[in-house]
């Protein structure tokens, strides 16, 4: 009998791992994915990244507001009769009761080296904590977050000119590469799940908006490291006469002020740590982002001003 499987997920991290498993001829029974958002004003319904690949693929696909205590999806679920579930990004936790309908079980692929960074936002985490590596971990979900047993990890070195959407990037095209030999071995029981060390375990919750201001008495590659730690939402950003501005783009220099004092017409500011940064692209509240020497052209942020 053909084997089964369902794949949960949701952003643009989990399309390349779904579509290399439906290249590579897994046989995708059912995508579950959540349901379409309307913008923010209302005017437009947006499907999820996953949705659209699904519909693009012809995968049936489902889309319901929850799992949790929904009798109706967890018989439907139970009637696919899947054999393996695999897991990325999906955006609910799954409930305990979901996860003993497929015979091989669920497993996820999370994007940290567990146990550091369990939960939601490990990439803008590490970078934020200059972290020198990152990775993925292909494990099997247990009912609290992020806390079963790990089959593989895999790393890549984080350096310092990478933003957060640089490396999910990389690391779901690396997902859709190496998810392939660990299903085949946990199809065929052959993948070695060991327990994770849960006094090692870090955690990354969601990034809250206000996390993004910038305190210039910082050192500049904190700096640095929170505005490629959230960019490119919800970004890094300073207040000038109640004007927000977001840093999109920027690296260290070494000029010479107080914290916070623009120390040059291209917008270069002190921090506390006797350096500076640079900032390369911008974004003022309410417009479209500029490279510096345009925005410069029209700023009232010139040398001199302390922001």
């Amino acid at each position: 009998m053909a084997k089964k499987i369902i794949f949960m997920g949701t952003p643009m991290f989990a399309v390349p791992i779904l579509k290399s498993l439906y290249q590579n001829g897994y046989p995708i029974s059912h995508v579950y994915t959540q349901p379409p958002q309307k913008s923010q004003r209302g005017q437009k319904i947006n499907k999820s990244p996953v949705q659209g690949i699904a519909e693009t693929l012809n995968l049936e696909f489902r889309t319901p507001n929850n799992l949790k205590d929904n009798k109706n999806e967890f018989e439907y679920f139970k009637g696919i009769e899947a054999d393996l579930v695999v897991v990325v990004a999906y955006g609910q936790i799954i409930p305990n009761e979901f996860l003993n309908l497929s015979k091989k079980g669920f497993i996820n692929i999370h994007a940290s080296l567990l146990p550091k960074w369990r939960g939601a936002a490990p990439i803008q985490r590490s970078i934020m904590n200059l972290d020198k590596e990152i990775g993925i971990s292909v494990m099997k979900i247990a009912e609290k977050l992020d806390t079963g047993p790990v089959c593989n990890t895999y790393k890549m070195d984080l350096t310092n000119n990478l933003n957060a959407s640089d490396v999910a990037d990389k690391l779901s095209l690396m997902a859709a590469e190496k998810i392939l030999d660990n299903i085949d071995d946990i199809l065929e029981d052959k993948a070695n799940f060991i327990k994770q060390d849960h006094s090692k375990a870090t955690y990354a919750p969601k990034i809250q908006k206000a996390e993004g201001e910038i305190n210039w008495n910082d050192d500049a590659k904190i700096i640095i490291g929170k505005i490629n730690g959230l960019y490119p939402v919800p970004g890094a950003f300073f207040i000038y006469k109640g004007e927000r501005y977001k840093i999109l783009k920027a690296e260290v220099g070494n000029g010479n002020g107080k914290p916070g004092e623009v120390v040059s017409d291209y917008l270069e500011v002190a921090c506390g740590d006797k350096k500076t940064i640079k900032i390369k692209e911008i974004q003022r509240q309410g417009k479209k982002p500029q490279n510096i020497s345009e925005f410069m052209l029209g700023s009232q942020i010139k040398q001199g001003v302390v922001i």
